[in-house]
């Protein structure tokens, strides 16, 4: 078993975002960090240590206009030349105030056509470095009755999907993330899976469902909607984070690392795991107080750890238990799994990979930290204004 395991395991691959290494904070202060990036091709200099020292982070995704640069084929080979390559390219239509009202599903034309436009200019992105994933995510909504035609937006919504995907090359996907509210708060336009699933069935096989672990009402069994889509092979990727009340971006697994390894099981008992399912293992968080290096590599490890406890479930025990009614010990199946510590096996399998068993010391040990704050103590450090 632990040899199945440890193969397994060799094979996840997590993506983590250029914007967790910015400088960030709540809606009302941005606490700036020494060392943060001041380019994008600096972002991608720090998330090649993370995966320099987990060994499992070799795609970072990208967020336009925030990681703009003249040349996408020249930052692309950047990031190749530090052993990582361009993931997801993230569509940024929020940060406008043109966007007041919306952005593809705003009431004026001319606002909906730049915005379409930017969605566009984002698939020129993903030719010139190779990326093969747009992600959507869509602050539109409305904050109060009557404000707008709720399905009409609709309408404008999906003629903007309908021209993106349109755009799309043979092997490129378009991913649809939802949220449950914030920044409308009357209604949202693509509020939950529902939504997205249907707008990505209409759209095409390509058009896939992001689940970010943060936007769901609080009760809410995210695994379940994890098993739905996987079942209709419409799940393109997960954005992994946190939190305790709301969207907080948290550290994945943080506040409650019990549902991550019950997503994971979701995954494994699926075979999803592997590469060849077609799903993106992304992180979406921002490290408001903890350093950003770090909050990355544990964000990474804690994945990689609830991954190796869902592997550990005997499915056959499961099975039996299932099939004849034993609640208790189909429930006790999973437990065992959950509870056992498999820190030792991974330190054994980064061990066997010519990695340091502890990700998080060898950091530490490596001097980047420092070296950066001294490199990068000129300039405007990225990030964005609250």
């Amino acid at each position: 078993m632990t040899r199945r395991i440890k193969d397994a395991l060799r094979e996840q691959r997590i993506e983590v975002p250029s914007w967790a290494y910015g400088n960030s904070g709540t809606r009302f202060k941005v606490f700036g960090q020494p060392g943060v990036p001041r380019t994008p091709e600096e972002k991608i200099a720090d998330a090649a240590q993370v995966h320099a020292v987990t060994g499992i982070a070799p795609t970072v995704s990208l967020h336009i206009p925030w990681d703009r640069v003249d040349d996408y084929a020249q930052l692309a080979r950047h990031a190749a030349d530090l052993g990582v390559r361009i993931g997801t390219i993230n569509a940024n239509v929020f940060s406008d105030d043109d966007y007041r009202l919306g952005s593809v599903t705003n009431p004026d034309p001319r606002i909906r056509r730049k915005a379409v436009a930017h969605l566009l200019d984002c698939v020129d992105v993903m030719d010139a470095t190779g990326s093969t994933d747009l992600k959507l995510w869509f602050a539109d909504g409305t904050n109060y009755p009557g404000q707008d035609n709720i399905r009409v937006r609709q309408d404008r919504l999906a003629e903007a999907l309908d021209v993106t995907y349109a755009r799309l090359g043979e092997h490129q996907r378009l991913l649809l993330e939802y949220k449950l509210f914030e920044p409308a708060f009357y209604t949202t336009d693509v509020p939950d899976w529902g939504t997205a699933y249907a707008h990505c069935l209409r759209l095409g096989e390509r058009a896939q469902v992001v689940i970010d672990t943060g936007h769901h009402a609080p009760g809410t069994n995210i695994e379940f909607i994890v098993a739905f889509l996987l079942r209709a092979g419409r799940l393109g990727a997960f954005d992994f984070n946190s939190r305790f009340y709301a969207d907080d971006d948290l550290m994945v697994g943080a506040a409650d690392p019990f549902q991550l390894f019950r997503i994971m099981f979701e995954i494994v008992s699926a075979d999803a795991l592997q590469q060849a399912s077609g799903i993106n293992f992304m992180l979406d968080q921002c490290h408001n107080i903890e350093p950003k290096i770090p909050g990355q590599i544990r964000s990474v490890l804690n994945v990689q750890e609830a991954t190796a406890k869902a592997l550990l479930v005997d499915t056959a025990a499961l099975a039996a238990a299932q099939s004849t009614g034993d609640v208790l010990g189909a429930n006790a199946v999973l437990m065992d799994a959950y509870h056992t510590d498999v820190r030792p096996l991974l330190r054994e399998l980064r061990a066997e990979q010519g990695l340091d068993p502890d990700p998080m010391a060898a950091y530490a040990r490596s001097g980047y930290a420092e070296r950066i704050v001294v490199e990068r103590a000129d300039g405007q450090p990225a990030g964005w204004g609250a």
